[in-house]
């Protein structure tokens, strides 16, 4: 491939290296709910090491959801489960962007190499259930560490 111009190779490179996310401005939510691990931090002056995980949520459901509570498998970064835990995002409402945070203890952010959505462990709110909020579940990632679900 030749590139002709700097600009050419700078999208090409940032389109490398970039997480492959999409805002979520560009995908039509409705009826899924958006999350997206938008920054993974240190805990300053933490002993031992912890990192804070925050996650952007948009609710594209029909209803507000008063619960979602999600059963997530941190893998480290050799791919080797380091713990199950279980992340409540709280009540969502329609349309509405939320912001959540978790402070993972014992895990120093640049070890975390991927995050599993295993499944929904309470969901509830107008029609939603367990199973149709896991059917509706869009993970992403703008980090290094990849979502998946």
């Amino acid at each position: 491939m030749h590139l002709t111009s700097p600009i050419k190779l700078c999208a090409l490179l940032a389109s490398l290296v970039a997480p492959n996310t999409a805002l979520a401005q560009d995908i039509d939510l409705t009826g899924k709910i958006s999350v997206e691990l938008n920054a993974a931090d240190p805990v300053a002056d933490s002993a031992p090491q912890a990192c804070t995980l925050s996650f952007f949520i948009t609710n594209g459901m029909e209803h507000t959801l008063d619960s979602l509570v999600v059963e997530t498998v941190l893998f480290d970064a050799a791919g080797k489960v380091d713990r199950l835990t279980l992340f409540d995002f709280g009540a969502l409402p329609t349309a509405r962007p939320r912001v959540r945070q978790f402070a993972v203890p014992n895990l120093a952010c640049d070890n975390i190499g991927r995050i599993l959505i295993n499944g929904v462990q309470n969901c509830a709110g107008g029609t939603a259930d367990n199973a149709s909020c896991g059917d509706a579940l869009l993970p992403s990632s703008r980090t290094n560490i990849e979502v998946i679900g």
